[in-house]
């Protein structure tokens, strides 16, 4: 039994190694003139820090792993985004917005992202601040001004506006911080989960409608992983012995099968458009075989959030979860690999983030 663990370990590092190893060989020269970030705490990497919320990361041990240490992000490492940003070629992190004090810095992307945040506009309130996505899109239009002043040709900053690539990671927390809590928000009480999902979806539409507005083009939009599958929600609803909670993530997926036929009807609707789904449904599935532990790495709040302490699983590598709700730095590695170069055709449709940057 121990040689079997001792084999299951030096796999999951080698598995890593070589992930990093990977990404370290693709950086170098940016394959797109920028990169704009936008989400929830999925992709978060300070813009929560001066708001008035629960819901922050700039303490201890997130960041136990981060070469520059706390800083925001919900994990013990990287992002997806970040990830991703690596695999596009960058050598920096995007900047968030709250950060921002140079124009120079915006013209090679932004980070909105913002724990808590939702499509829906009162999505996760009953934390405190959070940036929601339509707000968002304000800050980004904002960006997008200040860049047509900087650059001084409106046609210039259009063609180059839109060879960047965009994603965007929203939408769990419209379960997690809303529907999931009739006690606080209205919304299970007023719909189904299948209007739900549909009212979710024309939202979304809305807004990704505004960012093609705003002269983006290659835009990946993210679908939504197994919430059910999440420590904390196991911990709240129970799973009657199966593996997850079964009802969270049949209503979830009423989401995520009809969000693949909304970016197609973005593409038609807009033929210049290269919208693409990516599946962090299908991605998480293939990780399950990975010998990852489902068990949080932290020490949980009662929120679900990381305690304040210095204990953490020894072996973060083999973790799937940091804390109740955000993986570990590992599995935002391949979550990220898997959206930038699909490794089965359910991954990303109807491109994979490499293919975006080619149009």
């Amino acid at each position: 039994m121990v040689n079997c663990q001792l084999n299951l370990l030096f796999s999951i590092q080698v598995f890593v190694v070589l992930m990093y190893f990977r990404i370290f060989l693709v950086i170098g020269k940016p394959q797109v003139p920028c990169y704009f970030i936008f989400g929830d705490s999925l992709v978060d990497s300070g813009n929560n820090n001066q708001l008035v919320t629960t819901i922050k990361a700039n303490y201890p041990p997130y960041g136990a792993d981060f070469a520059q240490g706390v800083t925001g992000r919900f994990t013990n490492g990287r992002t997806i985004a970040d990830i991703i940003g690596e695999l596009l070629g960058f050598n920096e992190y995007m900047p968030t917005y709250a950060s921002i004090i140079d124009d120079q810095q915006i013209t090679r992307g932004v980070n909105y992202g913002s724990g808590g945040s939702g499509i829906r506009e009162e999505t996760g309130s009953h934390m405190g601040d959070r940036i929601s996505l339509g707000n968002q899109l304000k800050n980004h239009h904002t960006i997008v001004s200040r860049i047509f002043h900087l650059q001084q040709n409106t046609t210039f900053t259009k063609e180059y506006l839109r060879k960047c690539i965009y994603i965007v990671n929203i939408g769990s927390n419209d379960y997690i911080n809303n529907y999931l809590k009739p006690n606080i928000y209205a919304t299970s009480h007023m719909y189904t989960t299948y209007q739900y999902a549909n009212i979710l979806l024309r939202q979304y539409s809305r807004h990704l409608q505004r960012l093609y507005d705003l002269d983006a083009r290659k835009i990946a939009v993210f679908g939504l992983g197994q919430i059910g599958c999440t420590p904390a929600e196991i911990s709240i609803f129970g799973t009657n012995n199966e593996l997850c909670v079964g009802s969270i993530n049949e209503a979830v997926n009423q989401f995520n099968r009809k969000l693949k036929p909304l970016v197609d009807e973005l593409n038609s609707n807009n033929p210049d458009s290269k919208f693409t789904f990516i599946n962090l449904t299908s991605i998480a599935l293939q990780q399950q075989g990975l010998g990852f532990t489902y068990v949080p790495c932290c020490i949980l709040r009662e929120d679900a959030q990381c305690a304040q302490s210095i204990i953490l699983c020894p072996v973060r590598d083999s973790s799937f979860y940091y804390d109740g709700f955000h993986l570990t730095e590992v599995a935002n590695n391949i979550a990220a690999r898997s959206s930038y170069v699909a490794v089965k055709p359910t991954d990303a449709s109807p491109y994979d983030i490499r293919q975006l940057v080619r149009f």
